[in-house]
């Protein structure tokens, strides 16, 4: 495929399976690859991935579960965690952090943009996920962008060993996909994107 057709495909797929189309090797090597080349404003190299397969993400989506079971009332308790368990029915989940030491450091050292450095964290993170989440698809690797970072990152921090200076970004449960994405509407994309000469 092209990439202009890999950015069509890849899509949001909450219908997730506990086995892959490729290796967990080949997850690895996409991830891989794509945290070394990503782009990073002044080349800072921020990003930190942790890749989560079998009980390891398990146990992340049971630490989101037990989190989200204190916030929300039982009695509504019932769709969250479905939610929660379909993505835990993948076949592993990565984790993006943001190395919080890079970005106080070029704050520091480049006074004049200090306010833009979170922001341009934020986003080689966004095109970093954006990567990986289109190189899964070319393989045919469903997955979704969740962001429980708030309500879990603590307990996460402490489970797996993340070092305190990592910021949790987003997490993204992946595996087979069981259901295909539905129909996607589009906003009129003169409304959208303008040229001018």
């Amino acid at each position: 495929m092209t990439f202009s057709q890999l950015i069509e495909t890849r899509r949001t797929i909450y219908g997730l399976g506990s086995t892959l189309p490729i290796s967990e090797q080949q997850v690895e090597d996409l991830v891989a690859h794509a945290v070394k080349h990503c782009p990073s404003s002044f080349n800072s190299q921020s990003a930190r991935v942790v890749v989560l397969f079998g009980d390891a993400s398990q146990r992340l989506w049971s630490i989101t579960k037990d989190n989200l079971r204190q916030i929300v009332p039982a009695e509504h308790f019932a769709p969250t965690e479905a939610r929660i368990d379909g993505f835990a029915s993948g076949a592993g989940t990565i984790l993006y952090f943001e190395d919080q030491s890079v970005v106080e450091k070029l704050m520091e050292n480049f006074a004049l943009y200090a306010k833009n450095f979170p922001v341009w964290s934020e986003q080689s993170s966004g095109m970093l996920q954006f990567a990986i989440w289109t190189g899964l698809a070319e393989h045919g690797v469903g997955a979704s962008l969740q962001h429980y970072n708030e309500i879990i990152a603590e307990d996460v921090a402490k489970v797996f060993n993340i070092p305190s200076n990592w910021k949790l970004i987003a997490q993204m449960p992946f595996g087979a996909i069981t259901v295909p994405a539905g129909y996607k509407q589009f906003q009129p994309l003169a409304d959208r994107f303008w040229v001018m000469r």
